[in-house]
């Protein structure tokens, strides 16, 4: 076979020397348009899982870059004065042109042709004349670029600025430095990669760096040039981070992150590797570890696949997801960091732990193996903030208003579609006791509808008769007589969502008989399937509003401890808030403001009906996952309406607004506008925030509290798969909670621990024309 690689860096050259071991018979030719020792850059990264991989592929390669390699376990945050360090991350580092000159040297010895100073053909030239074409030709990939319409990719400039620089000060640690300078904050990524070097990196948001360095920096460069005037001014910014150590540069010019992403990797018989495919934020040092881990796989399927287009099909098929799942932990960390000023005011070990997990790879937990001293630090630290003793983040005590909330656990509202006429059944007693018996501190009830036509479906529960009422009062007694768990109710009105089928009959689908009318803000259908609904009238509006107040005295004299109104998932109040559901051209439609106004009138309502003493928190949907919806920058602003008409929490959902939705699904997806809106108005306005959406582990409700990214975490699914989560996470955290009398000859932990998530896995190769056993490498996937 013969293959061309377009471009010599490490992707490039490590795809030709793993292909060649194979291969020997391949005839490989590589492009470089550089000359050999024209390189830029400093340090590279590699965790230990990577050189694993490496070592087991490649025994010569990797005993080269063993011999250059500086290590370190530590991470170091500088913030406000102090220092937190946390151990055990087990990196290592070294000098990019080191590798270069290791896998040319290699290249060598194999009899791959490497071509210096030489610029690469065409795509099209060369797919015509090789076999396979390999585009290592990085983040600005011309051979992407000349088939943009069939790798499809998508690429977003981020804003932040960085820099990449080197200085002879040797870090004795992965280094974060956060400057309070006049401009504004900025951050230092730092880390050792010689014994005499490190690698040094300035980041900024762009609104800073237009304030410190728009007046100097250059405007155009030279290729190799250095933007010397920005950096003589970094000298002075970083004076006493560096202590009279030397900055160097090399090709050093500020750019923006570009984020790249393609629909498709490979086009006949070229196929993209590295940057050229993908990148991820260098903040999670990943660039030249995703690149080799690619060369890898590439040169393994082509070994195993019978022809060259099966082997392109399985390289994509086993990279892409665990470059997704990279790419999705750098675009958290990436996010972070643009973010970072919304966390300057948080105590130095609350920020230390959220850098350290800002990515969601590091949690509570697994610092917890990596540190443990660290670790019992920071228990013991937020517990100082609760005047309370040592014990897991989710299990301090929790005072939302003059309510105090046992631990950071929600049973998250879950419609269950079992009611009759409105009434709550035995089913919901068994369904909330349940939970409440489970230890969860807030247990919340299915959206509870204030009318008949304000109902989903017919088995949606009701707060609109005495019937119903009475009800909900034996549900919410027998909580507070058996449990130590507060209960609260959700009150809400389907809008132009309601009269359908019940879930599992076909869920927003309309009934086959029997519908009522359904109303919203404007005239527009869910779906083609559903209803038109009646565009609601301003005496329509004030019947509405009184339902509300109506079922919120209800509410209170059924015993509920808290009230949350519903203003999501695009039901009456949430159809108000979104452009795309209300198209009014009255004072309710329009502006945000006025979008906001009868939303605010029923908050205004029912918060007057329900007793002053209770608190009263407000469910959204932070974004609509639809352009021209709600975006986290009008959720913020909803949130803080609320928060000024009296809320004392903001519950922090997404999406369900329109049936053309696109969700990007993921672990705690939804956490961000959670965090976004706890650190933007939170403090300010001392409101408690609820975050919600795909958490399911106690170590992610670790994480989310210890962080400061939400003060409660809302658990739906988790507490139908186990009623008793909550005590089944302090058993497995050895945490003495206390068990229902009538559970506790079940409250000793099951001998046997649980398992953890995926591990690598090696596979041997062997090419059957060397007899040379390779190790093909898989990274197992977060979970």
């Amino acid at each position: 076979m013969r293959i061309a690689v377009l471009g010599g860096g490490p992707a490039g050259l490590y795809f030709a020397t793993l292909a060649k071991q194979l291969h020997p018979d391949h005839e490989i030719t590589v492009w470089e348009r550089n000359a050999p020792d024209d390189t830029f850059g400093f340090g590279v990264v590699f965790s230990d899982e990577t050189l694993g991989g490496i070592e087991h592929a490649d025994p010569a390669v990797h005993a080269a870059m063993r011999r250059e390699f500086a290590r370190w376990d530590d991470i170091d945050v500088h913030f406000r004065g102090t220092v937190h360090t946390s151990g055990g991350h087990g990196f290592a580092a070294m000098s990019r042109k080191r590798l270069l000159g290791i896998l040319q040297e290699r290249c060598a010895e194999l009899g791959v042709d490497v071509r210096f100073g030489t610029q690469a053909p065409s795509a099209a030239e060369a797919s015509a004349e090789y076999d396979l074409v390999v585009a290592a030709d990085g983040v600005n990939s011309p051979t992407r670029a000349a088939l943009a319409g069939s790798f499809r990719p998508d690429i977003q400039t981020r804003r932040c600025k960085y820099i990449w620089l080197g200085t002879d000060l040797v870090f004795d640690a992965f280094k974060f430095h956060v400057l309070e300078t006049p401009h504004g904050i900025m951050q230092i990524h730092g880390y050792p990669y010689s014994d005499t070097e490190s690698t040094f990196i300035l980041e900024l948001h762009e609104d800073v760096w237009q304030r410190a360095f728009g007046g100097i920096a250059a405007t155009s460069l030279a290729p190799g040039e250095s933007d010397e005037k920005s950096i003589a001014l970094i000298r002075e910014l970083c004076a006493d981070v560096l202590d009279g150590h030397q900055v160097f540069a090399n090709n050093s010019k500020w750019t923006a992150f570009a984020t790249v992403r393609c629909a498709s990797w490979r086009h006949e018989n070229v196929v993209l590797l590295g940057d050229a495919a993908h990148t991820a934020h260098f903040s999670i040092g990943s660039g030249t570890k995703l690149a080799m881990e690619d060369a890898l796989a590439l040169a393994a399927c082509l070994h195993e696949q019978p022809d060259t287009g099966s082997a392109l099909s399985a390289y994509e098929a086993e990279r892409r997801p665990v470059v997704t799942s990279t790419q999705r932990a750098a675009q958290a960390s990436l996010e972070w960091f643009e973010n970072l000023g919304q966390y300057t005011h948080q105590d130095p070990p609350q920020f230390a732990f959220n850098i350290l997990t800002r990515s969601r790879r590091v949690t509570y937990d697994n610092l917890r193996l990596r540190d443990p001293e660290f670790a019992t630090e920071l228990d013991t630290w937020f517990a100082s903030t609760h005047a309370t003793d040592v014990r897991p983040p989710m299990f301090q005590p929790f005072r939302i208003g003059n309510l105090e909330l046992p631990n950071r656990v929600v049973v998250s509202p879950m419609d269950m579609y079992s009611a009759e006429d409105g009434v709550p059944t035995d089913f919901h007693l068994v369904h909330l006791g349940s939970k409440a018996l489970g230890g969860a501190g807030l247990v919340m009830t299915e959206m509870v509808c204030v009318s008949e036509t304000g109902r989903i479906t017919p088995g949606c529960g009701g707060l609109y008769t005495e019937e119903q009422e009475r009800a909900w009062a034996r549900i919410t007694e027998f909580v507070h007589g058996n449990t130590p768990a507060r209960i609260g109710v959700q009150l809400g009105h389907s809008g132009r969502k309601g009269s359908t089928k019940l879930m599992w009959e076909g869920i927003d689908q309309p009934l086959p008989e029997g519908n009522w009318e359904v109303c919203a803000p404007s005239a527009i259908p869910y779906s083609e399937a559903n209803q038109t609904p009646r565009e609601l009238t301003k005496p329509e509006l004030t019947e509405i509003r009184d339902q509300f107040a109506n079922s919120a005295r209800a509410a209170a004299r059924a015993g509920f401890d808290l009230l949350e109104l519903h203003c999501a998932h695009g039901y009456l109040l949430s159809s108000f808030l979104s452009p795309l559901t209300n198209r009014r051209t009255d004072e309710y439609g329009g502006s945000l403001e006025n979008r906001l106004r009868f939303p605010l009138e029923v908050f205004d309502a029912v918060r007057a009906a329900w007793p002053a003493e209770r608190p009263m928190t407000v469910r959204i949907s932070a974004t609509d996952w639809h352009e021209g919806g709600i975006d986290v920058d009008d959720a913020v602003e909803i949130a803080r309406a609320f928060a000024e008409h009296g809320a004392a929490g903001i519950d922090v959902s997404t999406g369900q607004v329109v049936s053309e939705e696109k969700p990007q699904y993921g672990r705690s997806y939804q956490t961000p506008y959670a965090d976004r809106i706890r650190n933007e108005i939170g403090r300010e306005y001392a409101i408690a925030v609820i975050a919600v959406g795909a958490i399911s582990s106690y170590d992610d409700v670790n994480s989310l509290i210890l962080a400061g990214r939400a003060d409660l975490c809302a658990l739906g699914r988790t507490h139908l798969y186990d009623p008793q989560w909550t005590l089944h996470a302090a058993a497995e955290q050895d945490y003495p909670m206390p068990w229902p009398k009538q559970y506790a000859a079940g409250s000793r932990k099951p001998q046997g621990g649980r398992t953890d998530g995926p591990k690598p896995r090696l596979e041997l190769l062997r090419s059957g024309e060397t007899g040379t056993a390779h190790a093909r490498w898989r990274p197992g996937s977060d979970r």
